[in-house]
């Protein structure tokens, strides 16, 4: 417990509480009452009001859509299953500043509708619900649809057969049992629609503001660092709240259901009922995740002249005319490469440590160590990127120079994916194996090679996958400390994106499709792995 213990207090812990107490401290004294002056101005309200309504929104709004398809990834069998769960998830691992621009080459200025009918939705709230949406279609399906596809489905036939109508036995069969996992998947989607920062920072224009982007424009552009201080403890609490109610709720799914093997429990569609909701579903799928992929595609390769490579060409160049970056923009590929295969490393280092120690470890210690590796979630990215600037500057840790700073930032998100990934399946390892080996002479590190490793390799590995897919696409703390001649792929598209002119859309567009396919191939990667490793009989 000292590594992962250490490291989230000085990276962590000192950085953000440093910032607050900048905030909230005058002449060595805390001002308290400055939270209650924060919190009565009315634009603040406003953003309060704003960050919580369409939270619930987003939240409803992806149960919704994507509940149908968790049920068609559950309950039927058809060609090209495999590949389509993988597309559903592409969204899920994009980062929010991609996620953005997809919808803004879609509904935005010069978008697919506004060259096809006029119409532009950017800088108005239906934006935000429908990207948030398409971020969030696959929580819903992966949470939900994997429980839904070990329930017994001869249960609900039993109500049937006992005179319950189809309606009637879903409602007092199955939604009961999926309560539990419908309601972590909507904790889950209302905490990344709570803290959005790049989806409304890049759609929301000057009109909608959250209470990450309102930290981020206090912090940054008004260096008023009462007001984000205030604002930063009123986001922890709130989302701190939300995931205790998420522990409740995935405590309570894990004990209180009997599942099945989800491979007896699918078929093909019968009926054309069954498969009229399949094409409703891959309908669904096809407008709402892969069009706007798409669309972000073609708008990298348009220019005046017709479709081609300029706008990639452009990439490889300085723009001499008073341009954004010290460095050709392409050079942010090989840093956000290199930055984040450094954070995923130290992800897995730190996170498996954690993830060791939790399972050899039982009662309010441990369950406050687990609370405490969850709490990057429940801070803003942006108050502890700046933490790091004013915190991170004196010797022995003077690190604002340093490379390794943006890594260190990148690797606090990567940390509670590797956690939660691992946990589970280190719990799961029986401790008689280990007690078996000791007795035979083992020293505690030959157990965990012999014992422990093999049967954790792939989540070991998935872990690895989604914490470099994370730290990828961090954008709320790396837009502080990326050094202007080392910029990461997401503050590249920012930053094109808040400059006028075609040339650094399309150029924005170019890079976010590269930080997309980028995405995806390390997904797909995900993929093989967990195939190959099923295959040869580890799991």
């Amino acid at each position: 417990m000292a590594v992962p213990a250490v490291f989230f207090a000085v990276f962590f812990a000192y950085p953000v509480v440093s910032i607050v107490g900048r905030g909230l401290e005058a002449d060595g004294v805390w001002r308290f009452g400055r939270i209650g002056e924060v919190l009565g101005r009315d634009d603040i309200q406003g953003v309060l009001w704003f960050t919580s309504w369409q939270a619930l929104a987003s939240t409803a709004l992806t149960l919704l859509i994507a509940l149908p398809g968790a049920y068609v990834f559950a309950r039927y069998e058809f060609p090209g299953k495999g590949l389509l769960r993988a597309v559903v998830t592409v969204p899920f691992v994009l980062p929010t500043v991609v996620v953005g621009t997809a919808f803004l080459a879609l509904l935005g200025r010069g978008g697919l509708l506004d060259d096809l009918w006029g119409i532009r939705l950017d800088t108005t709230v239906w934006a935000i619900l429908l990207a948030h949406v398409f971020f969030n279609y696959a929580v819903v399906v992966r949470t939900v649809g994997g429980l839904w596809s070990q329930l017994d489905p001869r249960q609900e036939e039993a109500a049937r057969v006992l005179g319950a109508g189809r309606l009637a036995a879903w409602r007092k069969v199955t939604l009961p049992a999926l309560a539990p996992s419908v309601a972590a998947a909507a904790l889950m989607v209302f905490l990344f629609t709570f803290t959005s920062f790049g989806v409304v920072q890049i759609l929301g224009g000057p009109s909608y503001a959250t209470l990450e982007v309102e930290i981020y424009r206090q912090t940054a552009q008004l260096l008023d660092l009462r007001t984000a201080a205030v604002l930063t403890l009123v986001q922890f609490a709130a989302v701190g709240s939300v995931l205790a109610v998420h522990a409740w709720t995935v405590r309570r799914r894990e004990t209180a259901l009997r599942l099945v093997d989800p491979a007896g429990t699918a078929h093909r569609p019968r009926g054309v009922r069954q498969w009229a909701l399949l094409g409703a579903v891959l309908g669904t799928i096809t407008l709402l995740l892969v069009v706007p992929l798409a669309v972000l595609a073609e708008r990298s390769l348009s220019t005046p002249g017709g479709y081609g490579l300029d706008h990639y060409r452009a990439l490889a160049t300085i723009d001499e005319r008073g341009g954004v970056f010290l460095v050709p923009p392409l050079d942010a590929v090989g840093n956000s490469l290199r930055y984040a295969l450094v954070a995923t490393l130290i992800a897995v280092v730190v996170g498996g440590l954690a993830a060791a120690a939790l399972t050899r470890r039982a009662g309010r210690l441990a369950r406050g160590f687990d609370a405490l590796l969850m709490l990057p979630l429940g801070v803003s990215a942006v108050t502890v990127g700046f933490g790091f600037l004013i915190t991170l500057d004196e010797p022995p840790l003077d690190l604002r120079s340093s490379w390794i700073l943006v890594p260190l930032a990148q690797a606090l998100v990567g940390v509670p994916f590797v956690v939660r990934t691992m946990l589970p399946v280190l719990r799961a390892v029986d401790g008689r194996l280990r007690e078996a080996a000791a007795v035979l002479g083992a020293s505690p590190l030959r157990v965990w090679r012999e014992v422990d490793l093999p049967l954790v390799r792939r989540a070991l590995l998935i872990a690895a996958g989604f914490a470099f897919a994370v730290s990828l696409g961090e954008f709320g703390a790396t837009v502080f400390i990326a050094r202007p001649d080392h910029p990461t792929l997401p503050v590249a598209v920012a930053r094109l994106l808040g400059r006028p002119g075609e040339v650094n859309y399309g150029q924005a567009m170019a890079l976010s499709t590269i930080l997309m396919a980028v995405c995806a191939g390390a997904l797909l990667l995900l993929e093989r792995i967990r195939v190959r490793t099923t295959s040869a009989g580890e799991f």
